[in-house]
C-alpha cells in the first residue's frame, strides 16, 4: 500500500500546450501510489483555460477539486477523422466535490469556466482493459460547430 498527498507537493508537471487553451498543468498521482489499472492526475487549470476538444479510448472519472469548472460534451457529425462537424449537446458545471463519469470515445473539453479564477480536478482513466495504454485523441476546434484537424 502507497500513501501520497495531492497538495503541498513541488513536483508539477507541464503539459502538451497544444492540448489546453492556455496555462495548464499537472501531478501524476498514480506514479505516487503505483496504480496499474488506471491513471490519476490532478489537473490544474489556470483563469479560463480548459482543455480542447478530445475523446479518450477508456472510461474517465473527474472529481472537482477547487474553483468551478465545466464539462461539455459534444456530438459528432460526419466521417472524416479529421475534419467534422460538431454540435454541444451538453453542458455539466463542476464544482468542488462533484464527481461526474465520461463514457469512452465520448468527444468533450473541460476546465475552469472563470477567467478569473482557477479550477482543478481529479482525473482518473480508466485503462480500456488490463495492460493495455490509455490513448487520448486531441481535436483543433472551434468549440462551436466545427472540428478542423487531429492535434
Amino acid at each position: 500500500m502507497k500513501k501520497s498527498n495531492i497538495h503541498g507537493t513541488n513536483d508539477k508537471r507541464n503539459i502538451n500546450p497544444d492540448w489546453f487553451t492556455s496555462k495548464t498543468w499537472m501531478k501524476v498521482l498514480s506514479d505516487k501510489i503505483k496504480s496499474k489499472e488506471q491513471d490519476i492526475y490532478h489537473v490544474h487549470f489556470e483563469k479560463g483555460s480548459r482543455t480542447k476538444l478530445h475523446q479518450h479510448n477508456g472510461n474517465q472519472v473527474l472529481i472537482g477539486v477547487k474553483g468551478k469548472g465545466s464539462l461539455e460534451i459534444f456530438k459528432k457529425y460526419g466521417t472524416n477523422k479529421a475534419n467534422f462537424k460538431i454540435k454541444k449537446m451538453e453542458k455539466i458545471n463542476l464544482n468542488e466535490g462533484d464527481i461526474v463519469h465520461i463514457p469512452a470515445k465520448t468527444l468533450h473539453t473541460h476546465g475552469s469556466i472563470d477567467k478569473k479564477k482557477e479550477f482543478s480536478h481529479i482525473a482518473i482513466n480508466i485503462l480500456p482493459k488490463k495492460n493495455s495504454i490509455y490513448k487520448t485523441e486531441w481535436y483543433e476546434s472551434d468549440f462551436k460547430t466545427k472540428v478542423s484537424e487531429i492535434i
